[in-house]
């Protein structure tokens, strides 16, 4: 791997100034999970099909991908490129296994479509942000935004991508760092909203303007983090997410959801810049980690020390030399995002079919979504299991009854998200392998998988001992019962069962006789087993011969003692 501290020396004389930024593209993933029914049966609807139903009122349409049979020469080399870049069980994840004629309800459940289903908008046509006060606003065309919904995962992930031409390595930098926080973390002194863009706007093709942010409105999120005690999202935010609602808010909507990640939404960016061995290695630590723009003096946005091992932890340098048909191409991964810079100037960079640009918006764009999907279902999963431990009182047996229900369909979805959605590795190929890897480290997925699988076997375990102490207290009871039932047995049985001559007796009086000792036992059977904990006690102390016949007389007494438990 080629050290950054050497790799990014100036160029030859004569290059002067700041690296432009010919071509930006900057690709959002935010996880959110769905809030849906605890007691799912076989009947209830995904997710997906509740927003087809909405028909006009929503703005989302289903993606009919170019894969499907019949799809007019959509699919092209670069979807035969894509596909072929991930191994076998990825590409029944990603793609399904046969798309030949319609896409019908419920083929996801029978497992020949692909158990990922897209959606998109087409109402919002650019982005327009101010990145702090008084600065020029910026526009940036708007390439898709949408929805992907998971078959059996409460999981839904929001992806847009936005793209600009022509900026200032500064203007890249503000981009990246503001644009992508679903709410403010706080405000400055003079009310502008820390860390977030000054402004945004969504346009639509006429330049109109959508919704904007109301990041700045401090009192408005104040008050809803006070009364909800969740953090309110912005409102640009929220109209793209529409008819999808915030579960804390007071909105109506049959599809709800709420945060589960940080604020912050991972990203991937992609920069073509004028001769990108001229920035420095403070620029490339800003772009990986995200930080922001610099001063004039170039510092470091960490310490030293913490950036010594920068090049080792988040960069892939494969490409970092000045040969190749991309050359000076480097990756910069943090989990949070993965960045690619390159050559404005070489052809292949900057192909969006075949190139560096193409790999970026398919290949990578789908090993960074696999990645950050398995972290929220994950997480998802885990805070499934903490809401069932609130609602449940082991002094309601309404509500433990819930529990066990809520924690046997948590394990059962648990082990088919393990079957359908969970591999280490999806690519034999050198780049793709070695960049799913870096996510998969920094995202530390591995350690999160074993600990909410921990959690979920631990509650498992609990109900499974629980019912087997059940199963052994009904035969620990019924055992007294019959151990005390057979007193009576045997001794009628030795008698012969005559000890009453009603063979001959009027029919009412057999009747009143029958009616009574049956009663009589019922009520024997009854009170036997309200006292077969005591009289279990009492068993256990008349076969211990370590007792005198003073401490099983006690035993047997404290049957009928009040309190005795």
């Amino acid at each position: 791997m080629t050290d950054s501290r050497t790799a990014s020396a100036p160029g030859p004389a004569g290059c002067t100034g700041a690296p432009v930024v010919r071509h930006l593209r900057q690709v959002l993933l935010w996880p959110v999970r769905l809030m849906r029914p605890d007691h799912r049966g076989p009947d209830t609807v995904p997710a997906w099909q509740l927003l087809q139903a909405m028909g006009e009122a929503s703005p989302w349409r289903e993606v009919v991908d170019e894969y499907d049979a019949g799809g007019g020469g959509r699919f092209q080399e670069r979807h035969y490129n894509e596909f072929v870049s991930f191994l076998p069980y990825v590409q029944r994840f990603l793609y399904g296994e046969g798309r030949g004629g319609s896409r019908g309800e419920g083929r996801a459940e029978r497992g020949g479509d692909s158990p990922m289903r897209v959606f998109r908008r087409q109402d919002i046509a650019a982005l327009r942000v101010v990145p702090r006060a008084g600065d020029a606003p910026l526009t940036l065309h708007v390439a898709h935004i949408d929805l992907y919904f998971f078959y059996d995962v409460d999981v839904v992930i929001l992806n847009v991508e936005v793209g600009a031409d022509d900026l200032s390595l500064a203007q890249a930098h503000e981009q990246l760092y503001r644009f992508g926080r679903a709410y403010p973390a706080g405000w400055k002194p003079d009310g502008a909203a820390l860390h977030c863009m000054h402004g945004v706007e969504w346009l639509d093709a006429q330049g109109a303007v959508l919704a904007s942010s109301d990041a700045r409105e401090r009192e408005v999120f104040l008050a809803h983090v006070s009364e909800h005690r969740a953090p309110r999202v912005a409102s640009h935010w929220d109209y793209v997410m529409r008819p999808l609602v915030s579960d804390h808010s007071g909105a109506v909507g049959a599809l709800r959801y709420r945060q589960i990640e940080y604020y912050r939404m991972p990203m991937m960016a992609y920069l073509a810049v004028d001769e990108p061995q001229r920035l420095t290695r403070a620029e490339f630590v800003r772009l990986g980690l995200v930080t922001g723009p610099g001063g004039a003096d170039g510092d470091l946005p960490f310490s030293e020390q913490h950036l010594d091992d920068f090049e080792q932890r988040c960069c892939y340098d494969r490409f970092w030399s000045p040969g190749g048909a991309a050359p000076y191409t480097r990756y910069l991964c943090s989990g949070h995002a993965l960045v690619v810079v390159g050559d404005a100037r070489a052809e292949f960079f900057r192909c969006p079919l075949r190139g560096v640009l193409a790999q970026f918006r398919h290949q990578h764009f789908l090993l960074f979504l696999i990645a950050h999907f398995q972290k929220a279902a994950l997480l998802m999963f885990s805070a499934q299991l903490v809401e069932a431990l609130q609602r449940l009182d082991i002094r309601d047996v309404r509500l433990v009854k819930r529990f066990k229900r809520s924690i046997r369909a948590a394990f059962e979805r648990f082990l088919r998200f393990t079957h359908r959605y969970w591999f280490h590795q999806i690519s034999e190929q050198a780049q793709v392998r070695a960049l799913s890897a870096l996510c998969v480290r920094h995202l530390d997925t591995d350690a999160l998988y074993q600990e909410v699988r921990d959690r979920i076997a631990d509650m498992n375990a609990y109900l499974e001992t629980d019912s087997l102490r059940r199963q052994a207290n009904t035969v620990m009871r019924l055992t007294v019962v019959t151990l005390f039932g057979l007193i009576g047995s045997v001794t009628t049985g030795f008698l012969g069962m005559n000890l009453l001559a009603e063979a001959d007796a009027p029919w009412w009086r057999k009747l009143g006789m029958f009616i009574l000792v049956a009663g009589f036992f019922t009520w024997l059977t009854f009170y036997t087993l309200i006292k077969s904990q005591r009289l279990s006690d009492f068993i256990d102390a008349l076969s211990d011969q370590r007792q005198t016949w003073r401490g099983k007389l006690a035993t047997l007494a404290r049957v009928w003692r009040a309190g005795a438990d």
